[in-house]
């Protein structure tokens, strides 16, 4: 990297989501009273530059690829479907870093079903998030000191830890589409997390969806977690990918 990340505030701290702008980042800062920031940045590095640099980042996408794929994809995967009921279809298997690698789609498929136990292709779903995921990892494996910094969450995981450890029984889409009253359902649980009815009513800025900045809120609260020592991995024991990147899902 030509530039390194400035310091971090270590009373700051950040959740990122995906979305069409490239990335929807709300910034919590954990000392006194000051309102969360929210703002869409295209390239994921860009987090880390500017007036509010996060001591800690919490992000909804895979961290740490696996050579092979086995059953119901990595160790995290596996790990937390089962706390999530209805809402286990929310998280997909990731494949093996050389289908990730793939930028064409049936390439990506040939290759999946050449790296996984039992041979599987990859979703169109999946897919689309390869470009994101390699961006995160280039990123990770070229600046060692982001990796203690940066942690993989998943929205729905992060609700079910704010729920108390019990899954959302409404569903955030139905069949593609933004479900208002599942959006409704997850907004009053951050409400009562402690983000203001202002701040969650506001129109997600330019580049994100309504879903985008919910579930990057929710990746927020688990970055305050972490930052407070109050989240825990799933898997609880290390694992890591073949370039030493954790492969854990935080709550």
């Amino acid at each position: 990297m030509t530039d390194e990340p400035p310091a971090a505030r270590p009373s700051l701290v950040a959740g990122v989501d995906g979305c069409p702008g490239g990335w929807m980042v709300v910034t919590i800062r954990l000392e006194g009273d000051a309102p969360p920031i929210a703002r869409v940045v295209p390239q994921f590095l860009d987090v880390f530059f500017g007036s509010e640099v996060p001591g800690i980042v919490a992000v909804d996408m895979p961290i740490g690829l696996p050579d092979r794929a086995g059953i119901g994809g990595r160790g995290a995967e596996v790990a937390v479907r089962p706390l999530l009921g209805e809402r286990q279809s929310s998280v997909f298997s990731v494949p093996s870093r050389s289908a990730v690698a793939c930028e064409d789609y049936r390439e990506a498929c040939r290759v999946a079903l050449a790296t996984s136990d039992p041979p599987r292709k990859v979703s169109k779903q999946a897919f689309h998030l390869f470009p994101k995921i390699r961006e995160i990892d280039a990123l990770l494996r070229a600046d060692t000191g982001l990796q203690e910094r940066v942690h993989e969450v998943h929205p729905e995981v992060a609700f079910w830890r704010l729920n108390g450890e019990r899954a959302m029984s409404l569903p955030k889409k139905i069949k593609g589409s933004v479900n208002p009253a599942g959006l409704d359902e997850r907004r009053q649980l951050l409400e009562a997390s402690g983000f203001s009815s202002d701040f969650l009513s506001q129109k997600p800025p330019r580049g994100a969806a309504g879903d985008d900045f919910v579930d990057a809120c929710a990746c927020a609260a688990i970055a305050s977690r972490i930052a407070r020592g109050l989240a825990r991995p799933f898997p609880q024991e290390d694992i890591y990918d073949a370039h030493g990147l954790r492969i854990a899902i935080w709550a």
